[in-house]
């Protein structure tokens, strides 16, 4: 018995390694980097000072010295870890301020906290979706989405097979489709793209066919809309067919994810949404640092403003360069290499010159679009961006 388990091992490891090998000679295989420093628009790898262009910390909020000071604050008043789930013991009123807060903040009757975006997508979709339903998703949606789809059992249609964001294709498959409860799902800004999805249509076709619109605002939430209320004040739609999530790890600065919704979507979430129910909740200081995150997204309007001038700075630097910039409204900014083997030289060539920006990949992206995922934040000055503009330029003349 011993030599079979031994044996098998040693299959697993064999097969393990000519995986991980295969991976790397399609230039697919993933390296992390570790900072020695905060999360900012230059940070501290291994002793040297790199210009990032990395982040989602698109407020530049990360390192801000009043989140920091809120979080001690919180440690003071509320200890490290909560000690329990939310339905045992471990629901602070920190965390309880917090979900009232951003139910203000969305305009959304409830909200509801998850310790982070992957949570509550996975949550949200397997509670409210099963057997005999029918969810309906773009292709470039977040992998937490389609995981979560996966989960529910429901029927799984993509509505955008061939050109992305086919809504011709969608009204079809809603109109033909026969389920229980159908859900319309969708990242509000695709991450990868800096697409904002028609959130506007889409709820006009989940009304005209009786379906749930799920926006999945990881990327658009402090970023778009009147006081960075997100893609709904950005299009000026409300609607009780919306179930809206996003993450507060991102332009918020901090960690975690709320849904908000109407009070019985969100109590139907405390009962039933497994990655809520089976876990430590977050730790209460967050909470409380988010509350002060909530008031800087709201009153300063300038962290968004300077996004704007960043990316048309940005806009003009790359225009002469042969490769695409992708037309993005938000602080994603892709520049669209091709192929897997160029996209790594140049991000690497770039990494030698100082300047972090990360070649993206399939199966993150598709086939034959690697890309340089270019991410600017409220942090970086214009000097920054003239500095990646010179470096890619350089490289475009000689790569």
């Amino acid at each position: 018995m011993s030599n079979l388990v031994t044996g098998t091992n040693n299959d697993l490891i064999e097969q393990l390694s000519e995986q991980l090998h295969s991976r790397e000679k399609k230039n697919l295989f993933r390296r992390r980097l570790t900072l020695e420093s905060p999360q900012h628009a230059h940070v501290s790898i291994a002793g040297r000072e790199y210009l990032a262009f990395c982040s989602n910390d698109y407020l530049g909020l990360a390192a801000h010295p009043e989140l920091i000071a809120a979080a001690c604050e919180g440690a003071r008043r509320y200890g490290i870890g909560a000690g329990a789930s939310h339905l045992i013991s471990g629901h602070s009123s920190a965390h309880h301020a917090l979900e009232q807060a951003l139910a203000r903040f969305t305009g959304l009757p409830r909200a509801l906290l998850f310790s982070t975006g992957y949570m509550a997508n996975a949550g949200a979709v397997t509670a409210l979706m099963g057997r005999g339903d029918a969810i309906f998703c773009d292709k470039l949606n977040h992998a937490s989405l389609n995981d979560a789809v996966l989960l529910s059992r429901a029927k799984f249609s993509r509505y955008s097979r061939g050109p992305h964001l086919d809504l011709a294709a969608l009204e079809r498959q809603l109109a033909a489709s026969h389920a229980r409860r159908k859900l319309v799902l969708t990242d509000a800004v695709f991450s990868m793209d800096g697409h904002i999805a028609p959130a506007a249509r889409l709820l006009e076709l989940c009304e005209k066919y009786n379906a749930w619109l799920m926006l999945d605002d990881a990327h658009g939430f402090g970023v778009l809309g009147s006081q960075g209320r997100g893609t709904m004040a950005h299009f000026n739609i409300r609607s009780p067919r919306i179930i809206y999530m996003a993450t507060l790890g991102k332009a918020a600065g901090v960690s975690g994810a709320f849904v908000a919704a109407q009070p019985e979507i969100i109590e139907a979430l405390i009962q039933h949404a497994r990655s809520y129910i089976y876990t430590t909740a977050a730790p209460p200081l967050l909470a409380h640092t988010l509350l002060k995150s909530l008031e800087l997204i709201e009153e300063e309007e300038w962290r968004r403003e300077k996004l704007v001038q960043l990316a048309a700075a940005l806009k003009r630097e790359l225009q002469s360069l042969r490769w695409r910039l992708l037309p993005s409204a938000t602080p994603i900014q892709p520049l669209i290499i091709g192929e897997n083997d160029q996209a790594v030289r140049i991000s690497e060539a770039l990494s030698a010159s100082g300047i972090l920006v990360p070649a993206i990949r399939p199966p993150t992206v598709p086939r034959g679009t690697a890309r340089l995922r270019i991410s600017l934040s409220a942090s970086h000055t214009m000097e920054d961006v003239a500095r990646l503009g010179e470096a890619l330029r350089e490289l475009d003349r000689s790569v």
